[in-house]
């Protein structure tokens, strides 16, 4: 495949070396266009394509669900994870004294949204990660509870990159009675998932990662078999069955659907759609022997350097990110790069690396180069 082609449709490669998918992805060119002609539209037109407007809107709803397997009717458009996550949260019937599992340390977006329950009664288990950022069953048994009635994970690690065994995890939950819900905006658009496999029962990820779309706009998805149990937290005229109906008919969808209160953020949902074609053109399985492969080489230079890479190797806990312990300070590292243009995430004291299928060999080596400098400087001072 010719990723050449590919990264010319990322400015952002004209003038920086990119490897920071895994915080806010620099927008690709189609994206840019999408939601700049959908403006453009609105600016000439006002709302005359409304009707087009809703064909488009379904596309990328079906697009969303064949990225996931799942089905249209499953998916709802959020703004972002963390209104995924917490509309779960609230809108499930809890009962006082039952539990959420919840896989820490993770990003606060995964956690807070179950922490918010205990007004409500809710106990919070806290399931530690290993070394590594790894979770099991196992370490989920640990943590479990009479009452527990859901585990949330998320997908990878953002810190280590460890990505979670989802087959297993659902497997284990399906034993145990228990719903999972996954946070997957660190590996939907990277590594390949299909949720009716995984047993995956909600799952929520904004798109401004490795799906490449604008900050935003991102998605929710909810089992048809057990939307019964989340209810809406918020409910506005577009939760309702035959929506376009202006009469007074309150009537929830049965579906995802329900989760949309009012108008929707179109910009954002056809820039998601515009990056959701791109990510379709390569393949999502094609993407991930990509991006590993780069972080082949970025691990390969680390040694090297006798640097530790801290992101498990093992073939089935890798994902796009790579991390690694630093000469000295990771945030004077960080810094350091950033100043040659070189553009990375400290987290945890370590430098985290995400690249994504149009980053190349000359990323790989500017990268290096930056990192030898740092070296030089390093031991120049000493």
């Amino acid at each position: 495949m010719d990723f050449a082609a590919f990264r010319e449709q990322f400015p952002v490669s004209r003038e920086f070396t990119f490897l920071n998918h895994a915080a806010t992805a620099a927008t690709p060119q189609p994206v840019v266009e999408a939601v700049a002609g959908f403006l453009a539209e609105c600016a000439a037109r006002g709302s005359l394509d409304y009707g087009r407007w809703l064909a488009r809107l379904a596309k990328v709803r079906r697009q969303a669900a064949e990225l996931i397997g799942a089905s249209a009717e499953e998916i709802a458009f959020v703004p972002n994870t963390s209104a995924g996550l917490a509309t779960v949260a609230e809108g499930l019937r809890w009962r006082p004294g039952e539990a959420v599992l919840v896989a820490v340390p993770d990003f606060p977006a995964n956690v807070y949204p179950w922490q918010h329950l205990v007004r409500k009664g809710v106990t919070v288990r806290f399931v530690e990660r290993r070394p590594g950022g790894r979770i099991s069953p196992a370490d989920v048994a640990k943590a479990l509870v009479p009452g527990a009635r859901l585990l949330a994970v998320s997908s990878v690690d953002y810190v280590t990159g460890f990505a979670a065994d989802l087959p297993a995890l659902g497997e284990y939950c399906r034993e145990q009675g228990l719903l999972l819900c996954v946070d997957a905006i660190q590996s939907l658009g990277v590594l390949p998932l299909n949720v009716k496999r995984c047993g995956i029962h909600l799952l929520a990820a904004g798109g401004h990662k490795w799906l490449l779309g604008p900050m935003g706009s991102g998605l929710l998805y909810v089992d048809y078999n057990i939307a019964d149990l989340v209810e809406p937290p918020l409910v506005g005229w577009k939760s309702m069955v035959d929506e376009e109906n202006f009469d007074l008919h309150y009537e929830l969808k049965r579906d995802a659907g329900k989760f949309e209160p009012g108008t929707l953020n179109l910009p954002g949902i056809f820039g998601l759609g515009a990056a959701l074609d791109l990510l379709q053109s390569v393949g999502v399985d094609n993407i991930r022997q990509r991006v590993l492969s780069l972080n082949d080489r970025f691990a390969e230079g680390l040694r090297e350097r006798s640097m530790e890479v801290v992101s498990p190797r093992g073939e089935t806990e890798r994902s796009g990110i790579l991390s690694f312990r630093p000469p000295g300070d990771a945030l004077g590292c960080y810094r350091f790069l950033a100043e040659r243009r070189i553009v990375v995430s400290p987290r945890g004291g370590m430098i985290r690396l995400s690249p994504h299928f149009w980053n190349d060999e000359c990323d790989v080596n500017a990268f290096f180069n930056g990192l030898d400098a740092l070296g030089a400087t390093a031991g120049k001072a000493d």
